[in-house]
């Protein structure tokens, strides 16, 4: 068989892997029923779902014509760099690295620094945006996941409240 979008195909295989694997993945949960849903239920659900989808999109690609056939182009690895250094950033800025000694910085800079680095993934960047981003980000994530849902977990810098 001739790969007629290659785009699609590798995006579609790239689906059926993910989803097979967390499905995979899930069944070492209790799976339960529709009616007592266990914790692997829906981990499992969504995986096989993806899975599907994943080659539902593997098989249009086989099987429509293209123009071109969506060459895949190169890698851009700018924004890949940036959205991986944002996250692990986050990460680290939320929760600290103690066997370093990076203390947790808490929720409000590490969604600063999260939305800081992220945006440099893009074409353009301004820091006023950015900073306006990053405030309406952190009062939104506030009042979400400190006042609504009561998570614990640090907001503030340790050597500030300590």
């Amino acid at each position: 068989m001739k790969i007629k979008s290659q785009k699609d195909f590798f995006s579609g295989l790239m689906f059926t892997v993910v989803g097979a694997s967390f499905a995979y993945g899930a069944t070492s949960y209790s799976i339960g029923s529709g009616g007592r849903m266990g914790p692997g239920y829906f981990p499992v659900l969504l995986g096989v779902i993806l899975a599907i989808l994943g080659g539902a999109i593997m098989f249009k690609a086989l099987v429509v014509e293209t123009q071109d056939g969506e060459k895949i182009g190169a890698w851009a690895w700018k924004p890949l760099f940036f959205i991986i250094a944002a996250n692990v950033l986050f990460g680290i800025l939320l929760g600290g690295l103690p066997s370093v000694g990076i203390p947790a910085m808490g929720l409000i800079a590490a969604i600063f620094g999260v939305t800081i680095v992220a945006s440099l993934a893009g074409d353009t960047f301004n820091l006023k945006e950015v900073l306006i981003l990053s405030v309406v980000l952190s009062i939104g994530s506030y009042l979400a996941f400190i006042m609504l849902l009561k998570l614990q977990f640090p907001v503030w810098p340790t050597f500030i409240v300590g």
